[in-house]
């Protein structure tokens, strides 16, 4: 009885799948659109810039400014 033993073969490895630049440029200038809108209305909104009247953003995103350290008061 004769036995059949596997031997290992060379194999290239797999390459991780990679994403084309134009796939992605959409999305990434879309959130940092998206990011720099909210960072105005964290940091700037209801100061001398102020698109909202009132005061109902500046209390919306009130804790926010302390945690990024922005000055509110």
């Amino acid at each position: 009885m004769a036995q059949h033993v596997a031997q290992p073969t060379a194999t290239t490895p797999e390459l991780p799948a990679t994403l084309p630049l134009k796939a992605i440029a959409p999305w990434a200038v879309f959130f940092g659109i998206l990011m720099l809108v909210l960072l105005y209305f964290v940091g700037a909104e209801q100061g001398a810039t102020a698109v909202v009247s009132g005061e109902n953003v500046h209390e919306w995103v009130h804790d926010a400014r302390h945690l990024l350290g922005f000055p509110c008061h």
